[in-house]
């Protein structure tokens, strides 16, 4: 009873964070908009400035929101992967399903090149990027979910998903070669990461594949628990090793691939918040750490996106390298405080 009364209070602060979080990412731009107007038009007020109320609701409101949905759906992902094969390594590349949207768009920016003029003109909008994105990691998801059937040892599963990633990496550096100067910077700002480029549709899109994985993932917490103390006792307690494998592969590929697709290829946040969270709340029920893992994968991601956006300026730094520098000094601190590492 006490713990559970902990964990609430614990939720209670997490969700209040969240809040604060998402009024200092929407506080942050190249305009400057002084923050009790912010709040004001947060809470329904129309402000004296047309321009600041356009900037906020069409701008920096979605711009936020993606970052909880990506952060959150990568987070989740890692958690997932690392559960599955009870790896402390294992993140949303672990399956070569992100490698496979890295591919989707590489085939698209880069190897557009090959292709006729007319085709070129149709191909670089971001609703193009995206799809070619999804594309490249459902076929990844498609054959991975083939040998899921066939290969019965999660670690074998493992070493295939990282040889698919391999692979993309391989078929993406021979399209960097041959590409063009213009194209292969497309896609290496595209590698940045972003998370304000997205158009509304793009955003609602976004949303029901994170609500899908997140529901995925919440239907699985009996099969996840049960990992944690192998496969063989997953079996014993009824637990179709089958079957759930492919519905947390499907989880997987729908929250990690569709956050690469829309937002690019943002690394650090799906391997290290699971393990941010097990050391903060000290616990492997998933009951707990399914909503807690998303809730501080959003938060990281709007501070990390918040950082990147530097004060007053146009400029925006990129969103990948911001995740890696704010987060790994966190994870490497508090696994030096604790001295081990839960799993």
């Amino acid at each position: 009873m006490h713990a559970t009364k902990s964990y609430q209070i614990s939720f209670v602060l997490i969700l209040i964070a969240l809040i604060l979080a998402g009024v200092l990412n929407i506080s942050s731009g190249s305009v400057f908009i002084p923050f009790w107007d912010i709040v004001s038009a947060l809470f329904g007020d129309t402000l004296k400035e047309e321009s600041w109320q356009y900037i906020i609701w069409n701008y920096r409101v979605p711009k936020a929101f993606t970052s909880i949905l990506v952060g959150g759906g990568l987070s989740l992902s890692g958690l997932l992967m690392q559960t599955l094969f009870r790896n402390p390594l294992a993140g949303p590349f672990v399956l070569g399903i992100s490698s496979g949207a890295s591919l989707g768009a590489a085939l698209l920016l880069m190897g557009v090149s090959m292709l006729s003029g007319w085709t070129s003109f149709t191909l670089f909008s971001d609703i193009s990027l995206a799809i070619a994105a999804s594309v490249g990691s459902f076929l990844v998801l498609l054959v991975v979910l083939m040998v899921a059937q066939r290969v019965k040892d999660t670690m074998a599963l493992l070493i295939i998903g990282l040889m698919f990633g391999s692979i993309t990496s391989a078929i993406v550096s021979v399209l960097a070669y041959f590409s063009t100067a213009e194209n292969l910077q497309r896609f290496i700002f595209w590698s940045f990461g972003s998370v304000g480029n997205l158009s509304s549709q793009q955003v609602v899109l976004l949303f029901g594949i994170v609500v899908l994985g997140t529901v995925l993932s919440i239907a699985s917490i009996k099969p996840l628990n049960a990992y944690l103390l192998g496969e063989h006792y997953a079996q014993s307690l009824g637990v179709s090793l089958k079957k759930s494998k492919i519905v947390i592969i499907v989880a997987t590929g729908l929250l990690a691939g569709g956050v690469t697709a829309f937002a690019g290829p943002i690394a650090f946040i799906g391997l290290a918040v699971p393990h941010l969270t097990r050391q903060i709340f000290d616990t492997m029920e998933h009951r707990i750490l399914i909503p807690a893992v998303f809730l501080y994968g959003a938060i990281l991601m709007l501070l990390c996106d918040t950082v990147a956006q530097l004060p007053n300026s146009a400029h925006l730094l990129p969103i990948n390298a911001i995740t890696s520098l704010v987060g790994a000094p966190v994870v490497i601190w508090l696994l030096v405080r604790k001295r081990k590492m839960l799993f």
